[in-house]
């Protein structure tokens, strides 16, 4: 009988210990899900809840199947700088990080306003790269100002011996010009006849992971309506083609610009709805608007 007893004991300990073991490995995570022009997020409020989630999990929570399902996972933490409001994470469906996201900041400032964690109009963010500002207008308006293009191939990154306009690239024996330019993570455009009929499924990925950048890059297909509006789609690193892509759409206005066939302001019109693009030039930041929603409020439990 005390065999036994001492047996059930044991036991029980290793029972109690599996259990704390299941607790510390569960999360109870609030979300939100928003879109932008049809870019949609999972965002996340990192600064009254504690967040710490692995690549696996983040995966998970893009999953359209078994997860919730999004293009991004942006997660809005406190700042590690007195000058700015918040530290902006973004990543990407397969779990990987990005430094930008234009789309997905100004679904951050409504996210901002709707939960009253500021009262400010104008906001600083902290990025992995240059810091973001936003603008956030009495009629609910938000817009993102991120930092000036990068056009060295360096500060892409990309593979080419100087800056220039447009830049040959062979992609499986095929001759292409493309512009190349960062807006805090890397941007390769192709200007085309026809955006509807490009080949955005068979060329992007192939570009995406060719050689010469080797951070891999998103990919814009663009076709100029005017000179104040173009036509675009996106496939994006770490995502694959979207509704809508915000930096996409200022890299791609700021290639035409440079290009002499845009004006300084510019109509982009995506698969999802339509942004808004502004550039002065040199230094200044580039200012994008456009539609926002907030879609549902969830809470799912996480496992590790």
């Amino acid at each position: 009988h005390r065999a036994r007893h001492r047996s059930t004991r044991i036991n029980n300990g290793f029972m109690a210990k599996r259990e704390n073991s299941f607790r510390d490995r569960v999360m109870k995570l609030t979300f939100t899900k928003m879109q932008g022009a049809g870019n949609d997020f999972i965002v996340i409020d990192g600064v009254t809840q504690s967040v710490a989630l692995s690549t696996a999990q983040l995966r998970w929570l893009a999953d359209r199947r078994r997860g919730v399902g999004c293009d991004q996972i942006l997660l809005v933490t406190p700042p590690d700088d007195p000058d700015a409001a918040f530290r902006y994470h973004v990543f990407n469906a397969d779990g990987s990080r990005a430094e930008q996201c234009g789309n997905g900041a100004r679904c951050i400032g409504r996210f901002l306003r709707e939960k009253r964690l500021t009262r400010q109009q104008e906001l600083l963010l902290l990025t992995d790269g240059d810091t973001l500002a936003l603008s956030l207008a009495s009629d609910g308006r938000v817009f993102a100002g991120l930092a000036a293009p990068k056009f060295a191939p360096a500060d892409i990154p990309f593979s080419a011996e100087s800056v220039s306009a447009q830049y040959p690239i062979d992609v499986r024996g095929q001759s292409l010009s493309i512009g190349a330019l960062s807006m805090g993570n890397p941007h390769a455009i192709l200007v085309v006849d026809d955006c509807d009929s490009a080949p955005v499924s068979g060329l992007g990925p192939l570009l995406e992971s060719h050689e010469r950048f080797p951070d891999r890059v998103n990919v814009s297909f663009m076709q100029i309506q005017s000179r104040s509006e173009i036509k675009l789609r996106v496939y994006e690193r770490g995502v694959g083609e979207t509704e809508a892509c915000g930096s996409g759409a200022c890299a791609s206005a700021i290639h035409g610009m440079e290009l002499g066939l845009l004006d300084r302001e510019v109509a982009v019109q995506l698969p999802g709805g339509k942004l808004t693009v502004s550039w002065q030039g040199g230094d200044e930041r580039v200012w994008l608007g456009g539609p926002t929603a907030t879609v549902f409020d969830g809470s799912i439990v996480m496992r590790g």
